[in-house]
């Protein structure tokens, strides 16, 4: 049996946080750019009004605030918008991108 390989975070991370604007259109299309901040209806849940859902363009953190969901990356929103583990995210996210998920 093969070993598995390790995941490499960062990378993916960091490629993602590269491309962020593009992939936030793509995931939460209803959004806007608000200065540093992409701002958008939260799609896990019935948001009415955009304000308390919020990615930073240039760390990739992000939170809805009144959801009390948080997490500090771009694999971390994929693994919470798409229901997936943290993983999972990151290796979807590699190839959406094109990125080797490998270290």
């Amino acid at each position: 049996m093969k070993p598995s390989r390790k995941i490499d975070f960062a990378r993916i991370n960091a490629r993602a946080l590269a491309s962020a604007d593009s992939i936030l259109v793509r995931w939460l299309p209803d959004g806007r750019r608000e200065g540093t901040e992409w701002v958008a209806l939260n799609p896990r849940r019935s948001d009415k009004r955009r304000g308390s859902f919020k990615v930073n363009l240039h760390t990739g953190k992000w939170g809805d605030f009144a959801a009390g969901a948080s997490g500090g990356d771009l694999v971390s929103l994929a693994a919470y918008l798409f229901d997936l583990g943290q993983g999972e995210a990151a290796l979807k996210v590699s190839d959406m991108l094109g990125v080797d998920p490998h270290v």
